[in-house]
C-alpha cells in the first residue's frame, strides 16, 4: 500500500466521522506549520473553527502568515505547549524540527531517525493545560461537538490528562502512538490506547503515519470516538 492510500483513508475516515458526530470545532494540538488545518480545510471539508497550538516561535510566525494570506477567520492560534502541568519547561528543537518535543529523543528502540531526531537547540516554552483553553473557546464559540487532534511528539497523553474533566466533552480524538519509542519517557501504543479507552473513548481507525521505512512500523495515529456520544 502506498502512502497516498493511507492518507486518502485517513481523510475519508475523518470526513465521515466529522459528519456523523456533527463536529463543530477542532483543537489542533501540535500544529507545526499548520498541515492538519490544510487537511481539514481541504479533503475533509471542515469549515468550522480550528484552534491550533504551537510553541515554536518560527512555526507560529509561519502559521500567522498563512492565516493572513488565506484570510481564514475561523483559525485561532495559541503559542503555547499543552501539557499536564502549568509553568515553563525546556523544549527540544531537533535537527528536523518536525521531531521537536518536550521529550528527550531516544534511539534505543530504533535507530533510523537518530541523525534527524537529535537536539540542535533548547528553548524555554510556557506550558498550559487544555482545560483552560477549552473553557476560553467554549465561552467564545459555544461549540457543542469538539474534536481533539494531538501530534506532540511523545506528549499526547499529558495533553489528554491536562484536559481534566473537560475531556468528556470531546466527541472524538486523533492521537499519535509509538510502536517503537523515538522519545524517552513515553508509553507504547497499547498502553496509551488502554488509557484512552478507560476514559471513555473507543477505537475507530488506525492509520500509519511514517510510511517509507518498510518493513518497520514506528508510529501510528489512532482515531477514536467517545462511547456515550455514539
Amino acid at each position: 500500500m502506498q502512502p497516498a492510500n493511507w492518507q486518502s483513508f485517513e481523510h475519508a475516515h475523518l470526513k465521515r466521522l466529522f459528519s456523523h458526530f456533527n463536529v463543530d470545532c477542532v483543537f489542533d494540538v501540535g500544529a507545526n506549520r499548520g498541515q492538519y488545518r490544510s487537511v481539514l480545510r481541504g479533503p475533509v471539508g471542515f469549515k468550522g473553527p480550528i484552534i491550533s497550538f504551537e510553541p515554536l516561535p518560527f512555526q507560529v510566525s509561519h502559521i500567522l502568515n498563512a492565516k493572513a494570506l488565506e484570510d481564514d477567520r475561523e483559525w485561532y492560534i495559541e503559542d503555547v505547549a499543552l501539557d499536564n502541568e502549568v509553568g515553563e519547561k525546556e523544549f527540544n528543537i531537533m535537527v528536523n524540527d518536525q521531531f521537536s518535543s518536550l521529550k528527550t529523543p531516544s534511539a534505543e528502540d530504533i535507530e533510523i531517525f537518530k541523525d534527524i531526531n537529535k537536539i540542535r537547540e533548547v528553548i524555554k516554552v510556557k506550558t498550559r493545560k487544555l482545560e483552560t483553553y477549552f473553557e476560553k473557546y467554549f465561552d467564545m464559540l459555544g461549540f457543542t461537538a469538539p474534536f481533539l487532534k494531538m501530534d506532540t511528539q511523545g506528549n499526547d497523553l499529558n495533553v489528554f490528562i491536562g484536559a481534566g474533566s473537560r475531556i468528556v466533552e470531546f466527541v472524538g480524538l486523533q492521537s499519535e502512538l509509538s510502536i517503537r519509542k523515538i522519545y524517552a519517557e513515553t508509553m507504547y501504543y497499547y498502553q496509551v490506547i488502554d488509557y484512552y479507552t478507560k476514559n471513555g473513548f473507543t477505537l475507530s481507525a488506525l492509520v500509519p503515519n511514517n510510511a517509507g521505512h518498510f518493513p518497520d512500523l514506528v508510529e501510528i495515529d489512532c482515531i477514536m470516538y467517545r462511547r456515550r456520544v455514539a
